[in-house]
């Protein structure tokens, strides 16, 4: 298993953590991470791909271990130019993008800014078609139609150590929960605690994500990126409906849905997934190995 290191680059000012795996002129697929983790998610995926393309996750400002200044632009909108911010100061141009949870928000506006950068994606639990969304939304939709003090409050108790913990756990069977490690809350919650104001914050910031769901919807249909999707459908907000829907716009994409996974499906489903990834990724590669 190759060695995942654990670096900082200054993006306009802001220290960002970031993990990277792989050789480092190999082609890159970068790992934008979801909600309530960071890059701590993909510390089985990265070693598991590392033989032959080099791995970067870096942690969003607000998460993880990368600084969170006051000032900074948290919304998605922000975190994709970020990640543009990080692509140009380690000198990375082409690259395979993963979509999950909140980096799929931004990894598709990154997307967006930046097609013809985009090599292929990875679509595994990250939502886009507003028809689709799960039960799980109904909470977030109430607060969006009528924003009182009070729906913002008791959508604020997710952003607590058992809401994290609830939020990770989520929908699968105790024998798959049981593989699901603890450090995605236990680690999250004090790095996080901090900057509470933030997460809660992104409840409004995920409404105005969902009225660009056509932008990304018609950047699939423009330009046709080579597409793998992964989904766990025991997943309260993006149920399997969520995953089939992308057909519509990419319908080339190589669609796999684990019955019994969830959300957290690198934590369930980890072989299986990369069993996936690899030949899909292999494909991709010229004659010399890059993009």
């Amino acid at each position: 298993m190759a060695t995942v290191t654990h670096r900082t680059v200054d993006v306009g000012g802001v220290e960002i953590f970031y993990r990277e795996a792989g050789p480092p002129d190999a082609p890159v697929v970068l790992l934008p991470h979801g909600y309530p983790s960071s890059s701590f998610q993909y510390r089985a995926l990265m070693p598991a791909l590392a033989d032959e393309w080099r791995l970067l996750a870096p942690d969003f400002p607000g998460f993880g271990y990368s600084d969170a200044p006051d000032g900074f632009d948290y919304s998605f909108r922000g975190y994709a130019e970020l990640l543009e911010g990080f692509l140009a100061a380690l000198n990375v141009d082409r690259f395979a993008l993963y979509l999950f949870d909140y980096g799929s928000q931004a990894g598709f506006q990154l997307a967006l800014k930046n097609p013809e950068r985009i090599v292929a994606l990875i679509i595994q639990n990250g939502d886009a078609y507003e028809e689709t969304l799960g039960p799980k939304y109904d909470a977030l939709k109430a607060y969006w139609t009528d924003p009182t003090d009070e729906r913002r409050d008791e959508l604020a108790q997710a952003v607590t150590f058992d809401g994290l913990r609830e939020e990770v756990l989520g929908e699968v069977a105790p024998k798959v929960a049981a593989r699901i490690s603890p450090d995605l809350w236990q680690l999250a919650w004090p790095l996080m605690r901090e900057h509470r104001d933030v997460m809660i914050g992104f409840f409004a910031e995920i409404a105005d994500s969902v009225r660009r769901f056509p932008q990304y919807q018609a950047y699939l249909r423009e330009h046709q990126p080579p597409t793998l999707i992964v989904w766990g459908p025991k997943d309260g907000y993006m149920p399997a409906e969520s995953a089939r829907a992308y057909l519509a716009d990419v319908p080339d994409a190589d669609l796999h849905l684990f019955e019994d996974g969830g959300h957290w499906l690198l934590e369930t489903h980890l072989e299986e997934v990369v069993a996936r990834i690899r030949p899909f990724l292999s494909r991709l590669r010229d004659a010399s190995g890059s993009w």
